[in-house]
C-alpha cells in the first residue's frame, strides 16, 4: 500500500520522468525482496531499521554492485522514508544513521567526434526512407543537442521551431529549456517532417520520434538504434544515448565553450555536474602534451 502511494506521489505530484519512476520502483522492489528473506520478517515500514539497510548494502557490495549504484539506491530509500515520515506513517527514518560508500569518479564515456561526424555524413549508412531518416535524426539530435533520452522521447512536433532554429525540451524536475539547432539538423528535421506526413501509419502519435507504425518511440528502440550505428565506428562496450550526450558536452568543452553555457545546454541543476567533463578535457591536453612536447617523456 505504502509503495503504491509513494510511486503515485512521485509520478503525479512530483511529475518525475517515466525513466526515474521506473528506477525508483526497481530499487524499492529490490529492497523489499531483501526484506522478505525468511530470516527477516517486516510487517510495517516502521519496523525497518538502519541495520536492515546496512545489511542490504553489504549484500549489494558482495554482488559487485558499484558504489555509485548503491548510493542511488540508498537515495531512493531516503526519499521513500521521508515521504512516509511526512505522512506520519513512521516516527523516524531509518536512513538517518546510514553512511553511503564513496563512489569512484568515472570519466564520461565518449565516442570519437571525427568518426561520428563521418558516420553521419556517410550517405551509404542511412537509408533515404522514413526509418533511415528517423534513425539519423535520433543520432543527430542526441549528438547535436546533448539532450537526454527521456527528453528526446518527450518532444512533440510543436516543440521544434525550424524558423528560429530551436527545440524546446522538458528536462528533470519539469524544467523547460531551449536548445539551438545547427543548420544540418534543421534541414534534416524538415526532411523527416515531410516523410512523416507522407507515411500512412496505423497509429498517429503527436511525438516527434515515432516507430515505423507511427506509435510513440520507446527507450529500448532508441537504445538499439544508437547501438546499431555506433557499432560502425566504435568497439567500446558502452554505446548508449547518454554516450552521445557526453560526446556533445566534451566536444563543446574541447573547443573552448564556457562551462556555464554547457551547463545550461545540458540542463544541469548545478555546475558540479558539468565539471566532470573537464576531466576528459584535461586528459586530452595531457595526451597532446605527451605527443608534442620534446620534454614530455
Amino acid at each position: 500500500m505504502f509503495l503504491e502511494q509513494f510511486i503515485s506521489y512521485i509520478k503525479y505530484e512530483k511529475r518525475y520522468s517515466l525513466h526515474t519512476v521506473a528506477a525508483y520502483e526497481s530499487d524499492l522492489a529490490q529492497f523489499y525482496t531483501f526484506l522478505n528473506h525468511p530470516e527477516v520478517v517486516i510487517h510495517h515500514p516502521s519496523e525497518v531499521t538502519h541495520h536492515h539497510i546496512r545489511n542490504w548494502m553489504v549484500e549489494l557490495m558482495n554482488a559487485d554492485i558499484t558504489g555509485r549504484s548503491i548510493n542511488r539506491k540508498i537515495a531512493t530509500l531516503r526519499k521513500y522514508f521521508k515521504f512516509l515520515l511526512q505522512g506520519q506513517h513512521i516516527t523516524a527514518t531509518p536512513t538517518a544513521r546510514v553512511q553511503t560508500p564513496k563512489a569512484s569518479k568515472q570519466l564520461p564515456v565518449v565516442v570519437d567526434e571525427e568518426k561520428l561526424s563521418r558516420l553521419l555524413d556517410n550517405n551509404d549508412i542511412f537509408s533515404e526512407d522514413f526509418a533511415g531518416v528517423r534513425d539519423k535524426l535520433i543520432i543527430e539530435l542526441l549528438f547535436g543537442t546533448g539532450m537526454r533520452l527521456a527528453e528526446l522521447l518527450g518532444i512533440i512536433d510543436a516543440d521544434i521551431d525550424t524558423y528560429e532554429g530551436t527545440v524546446k525540451v522538458l528536462g528533470k524536475r519539469n524544467k523547460q529549456r531551449i536548445i539551438p539547432l545547427n543548420k544540418e539538423l534543421k534541414q534534416l528535421l524538415l526532411k523527416y517532417s515531410t516523410l512523416k506526413k507522407n507515411e500512412i501509419f496505423a497509429n498517429n502519435s503527436l511525438k516527434l520520434i515515432v516507430t515505423n507504425k507511427g506509435a510513440d518511440a520507446y527507450p529500448k528502440m532508441v537504445y538499439l538504434i544508437v547501438q546499431k550505428y555506433l557499432n560502425y565506428i566504435s568497439t567500446q562496450n558502452k554505446k548508449s544515448p547518454h554516450v552521445l550526450r557526453h560526446t556533445f558536452a566534451t566536444s563543446l568543452l574541447n573547443k573552448g565553450a564556457d562551462l556555464n553555457a554547457i551547463k545550461d545546454l545540458l540542463g544541469h541543476a548545478s555546475l558540479s555536474a558539468t565539471q566532470v567533463y573537464t576531466h576528459n578535457s584535461v586528459e586530452r591536453l595531457k595526451s597532446i602534451y605527451k605527443q608534442a612536447h620534446p620534454k614530455a617523456n
